[in-house]
């Protein structure tokens, strides 16, 4: 929001800097995120002075241009040619003296040098209205008045508005201060508490009556909920014209590009008090009649910007007797604003619902000052106020006469907010014993009224228009805010308490986890939780009614939140692959969002992808792709890492995999993970091979917190390692193996490996030749060759017997 500082001294009369008064603006919670300079004509007109034509001839060498002699003051005459077709002798014209910058209709700076035109040197510029920025001629050089003095700056002549404008990081609970006169409020309450009793300066109104009452435009509102207050007046016999200089400049030192007198002088007024108003052609609104009310839906209807919208059956309307005019408290009609042909208007001012505004402005997409300002909820009890000041102004300006009375629609007062404030709970927030009279003084200050006081605290009346403080916390914000949060004195001594919290605890084991991925090479990603609604046909697993719909999305590409981790994953590795990142390692801790027939769940996951090589490529080591036991090996480190053993596997039953396991604990999967079919990788334009497993979170973690962390001394007696080449059939699992050798073997074989797999010439047809490796160890003495040779021998006849075995 853009405050003129020029304009915040109509209300109060500020002696300070405006960077002292944008620290107290901040101090107050109106944080100044930027002080702007604003000239009303850019440069100032720095450099440009009167000039006095003494002698004007043809150049020699160009029909088009002419030698002029000009007297700058003090004796001063230079010679500059000039191309304009208006120079004459005689003339007092505005000279831009060299090293003076003037600027073009973009901005653009361009400096005026000594320099030579056609062979004939030149030590200015004679300048038009349009190169000066005071007009929009520039067939000929500016003629001045004749009685001017040649030397004098033309900044002297012409009136140039030098502003400072304050960029506010206005938070949206602070509606009051969406205007100049809010501000001002603020301020008065700041200066207060440092001793300085300024008085705010209000626009006066006085001077409002009907002129005649030949126009009058019925009022009728269908729905005061929606419209609780609505209040309009008719003015007469105006001209629609340029608005006069002092008013664009205030304007434009806010960022709003002036239009015409009535207009402007809306925007005016909504600027300086907040209330927004509309102005409508009188002469085309049908039957003299205005209602308030709502539409059947599918109602066609064309704003300003000539879009045509299709309405809501919530949306409220302003309409005459036959046709819609204005969304109400948003945007105009393109069939009922004021053109230059306009002579006589009807001027609204009102309180819309502000949760009506916002949803009807969502809806259509549209955000507008005045949407801005109903939405946040602005001050019902000005309304009337407002329309009589905007009234005396377009009279002011544009001429005409008020010709009807105000018609007030107010069935129901919005009446002020009733607390009760307790001296205790002030002292207890801000930490500090602040005195009864400084309470009662910045209170009074901020204009919250003071009903009666006791021992305890006092009740107060809280403004309409502090739609934000309705509780006895918001009131003692307000008290400290204005007292000023670096008075609040620190202690020497700090009191804090330590509480417990479990080593399980959700982030502490995601940190864990998080850090073992990064020390493995992997890269965390955040995925947006918005997604497409087509990447629930991607799988039979997911279900389109499942999804979780906004209500008001940013796009079709973004408008349900995904019920799976993978395709948001998807969409960080195409975006990697497609600059040229193919060796990829990511992870991330995220939600899925589902609706079971109306009820809605949410479940937390940590997805894991890898694609590519599995290292860059380096001169002392090679190439190789990642496959699924480079995948399986970073699953078995999180489960080993966690204390998660005695799991069980079976095959993933999921049409996004061609193949894959699932790991599950008692009834819990934990984690499904294997190589990502191709038809899924091409929706995402994805050529290579990618891994991916989602862990179950939730359920991780409950498994994780039933387990209990032992600590055991390193044995004393070393172990025996033995080895057996098996030939097997094709269709043997490792795992039938390790299972088996445990089996024969529980107490002593204490690990079984794998550690070479052969497949190809010299092997049998069908057959597949497994390296495995065993380790025993006994906790109370050392092994024999015996012992252990009896052991392996058991070993050999239970898989000759079970899997058809032989040692190669």
């Amino acid at each position: 929001m853009k405050i003129s500082y020029n304009w915040l001294k109509q209300f109060i009369k500020l002696s300070e800097t405006p960077e002292a008064t944008g620290e107290l603006l901040t101090d107050l919670g109106l944080e100044v995120e930027g002080l702007n300079s604003f000239q009303s004509i850019k440069g100032g007109l720095e450099g440009i002075v009167v000039g006095h034509v003494l002698e004007c001839k043809s150049h020699p060498n160009a029909d088009k241009l002419q030698i002029t002699t000009v007297d700058l003051g003090n004796g001063e005459q230079v010679q500059i040619v000039c191309g304009a077709p208006n120079i004459a002798a005689g003339q007092k014209v505005p000279v831009a003296t060299i090293g003076t910058v003037l600027y073009d209709e973009k901005g653009d700076a361009w400096p005026i040098k000594k320099g030579k035109i056609r062979g004939e040197a030149s030590f200015g510029m004679i300048c038009s209205e349009k190169e000066l920025g005071l007009g929009q001629s520039h067939e000929g050089i500016m003629v001045m008045k004749e009685d001017l003095i040649p030397g004098t700056p033309v900044a002297e002549i012409f009136e140039v508005e030098n502003d400072q404008v304050f960029e506010i990081g206005l938070t949206p609970n602070r509606a009051d201060a969406m205007s100049h006169w809010g501000v001002a409020r603020d301020l008065k309450a700041g200066y207060t508490q440092q001793g300085k009793n300024l008085e705010l300066i209000t626009p006066s109104v006085s001077s409002f009556h009907v002129d005649s009452r030949s126009l009058k435009i019925q009022i009728q509102v269908e729905d005061s909920a929606l419209a609780p207050r609505y209040c309009g007046v008719t003015i007469s016999g105006l001209k629609v014209e340029e608005s006069p200089k002092w008013l664009q400049n205030r304007l434009k030192a806010i960022g709003l590009s002036p239009k015409n007198n009535v207009v402007d002088a809306t925007n005016y007024v909504m600027h300086e008090l907040g209330q927004p108003l509309h102005a409508f052609d009188a002469g085309k609104i049908a039957g003299n009649e205005i209602n308030v009310k709502t539409l059947e839906k599918g109602t066609k209807f064309i704003t300003l910007d000539d879009v045509e919208r299709e309405l809501h059956e919530e949306d409220l309307m302003i309409c005459d007797a036959e046709k819609p005019l204005c969304i109400a408290g948003i945007f105009g009609g393109a069939s009922s604003g004021v053109t230059d042909v306009t002579t006589q208007i009807f001027l609204e001012s009102a309180y819309f619902n502000p949760v009506s505004v916002r949803k009807t402005a969502k809806r259509h997409g549209l955000n507008t000052d005045a949407s801005f300002r109903f939405e946040r909820g602005i001050d019902p009890n000005i309304t009337e106020y407002a329309l009589k000041r905007a009234a005396l102004l377009i009279k002011e300006i544009a001429g005409g006469e008020i010709t009807s009375d105000i018609d007030d629609l107010y069935p129901k007062k919005i009446e002020d907010f009733q607390v009760f404030l307790t001296f205790d709970k002030v002292n207890k927030l801000i930490g500090e014993n602040l005195q009864q009279e400084t309470i009662k003084s910045i209170l009074a200050s901020l204009e919250i009224r003071v009903n009666n006081v006791t021992e305890t605290g006092m009740g107060l009346t809280i403004p309409s228009y502090r739609v934000d403080v309705q509780r006895e916390a918001d009131v003692i914000e307000e008290i400290l805010r204005v007292y000023g949060y670096n008075n609040i004195k620190f202690g020497d001594k700090l009191n804090a308490s330590v509480a417990n919290s479990s080593k399980f605890e959700d982030y502490r084991v995601q940190n864990l986890i998080a850090n073992q991925l990064v020390g493995q090479g992997f890269y965390e990603t955040m995925a947006n939780s918005l997604t497409s609604p087509t990447y629930s046909e991607l799988s039979e697993q997911l279900n389109t009614s499942h999804n979780v719909e906004m209500l008001n999305p940013l796009s079709q590409d973004l408008s349900v939140l995904r019920q799976s981790m993978l395709y948001s994953g998807l969409e960080s590795v195409s975006y990697n692959i497609n600059r040229k990142r193919s060796n990829l390692k990511l992870f991330e801790f995220g939600k899925t969002y589902h609706d079971f027939n109306g009820s809605r769940v949410e479940n937390k996951h940590l997805s894991i992808f890898i694609s590519g090589d599995r290292s860059a490529e380096r001169w002392n080591s090679s190439l190789g792709k990642t496959d699924f036991f480079l995948l399986k090996g970073v699953i078995q480190s999180i489960f080993q890492r966690l204390g998660i053993d005695s799991l069980k596997s079976s095959a993933v039953k999921s049409d996004v995999f061609s193949e894959g396991l699932v790991y599950s604990s008692a009834k819990n999967n934990l984690v499904a993970f294997g190589v990502i079919r191709k038809k899924v990788l091409k929706h995402f334009d994805i050529d290579q091979e990618v891994l991916y497993a989602d862990f179950n979170w939730d359920a991780l973690l409950e498994v994780t917190k039933n387990r209990k962390t032992s600590f055991k001394a390193i044995p004393k007696y070393p172990e025996v390692r033995r080895d057996f080449a098996l030939l097997l059939n094709n269709n043997i699992s490792y795992n039938e193996i390790e299972e088996i050798a445990l089996k024969t073997e529980k107490k002593l074989l204490k690990e079984v490996d794998l550690f070479d797999v052969y497949q190809g010439n010299n092997l049998p047809e069908g057959k597949k030749s497994y390296a495995v490796s065993f380790k025993f160890r006994d906790e109370n003495k050392t092994l024999t060759d015996k012992q252990v040779d009896k052991m392996m021998k058991k070993l050999q006849h239970r898989f000759e017997e079970e899997l058809q075995a032989e040692l190669r």
